[in-house]
């Protein structure tokens, strides 16, 4: 990846919807290197998908990254558990002493409150901590 590539990816994730020929003009390429670039950036899993940002309509909610601790299980067990909540919108395994990090996207506290109940009512989980998000900046 050379600079060219790392000021695509910058500009690409400034606004995904940008047209390869403004972005040509903005790196100083033609529009056909600009595209070979971002097909192979798409094809060398470097770009893994383009996504709409959507705010949540009543402009509340709540963002917490849950760590799981848990004993004698995989993640892989614990990833389908967790395909059960429309909550859930990433999880993690990660080395250190969490076994398993979490991304919950909630409606309200009182929703993110029972997702983490249930959740620690798996078998084996011994203990979760929450991070609850309190400021983002994009990136």
């Amino acid at each position: 990846m050379d600079k060219f590539d790392r000021q695509i990816i910058a500009l690409l994730r400034e606004d995904a919807r940008t047209p390869i020929s403004q972005i040509a003009r903005m790196v100083n390429l033609s529009r056909s290197a600009v595209g070979e670039r971002v097909r192979q950036l798409e094809q060398g899993g470097v770009i893994r998908g383009y996504h709409a940002q959507v705010s949540d309509p009543a402009g509340a909610g709540v963002k917490a990254y849950l760590e799981l601790f848990y004993k004698d299980s995989r993640c892989q067990e614990y990833v389908e558990r967790l395909r059960g909540f429309a909550e859930v919108r990433q999880c993690c395994g990660i080395s250190g002493e969490t076994d398993m990090i979490v991304l919950v996207e909630a409606p309200s506290m009182a929703r993110l409150s029972e997702v983490r109940a249930e959740i620690e009512g798996f078998p084996g989980i011994q203990r979760i901590k929450t991070h609850v998000v309190v400021q983002e900046w994009a990136m």
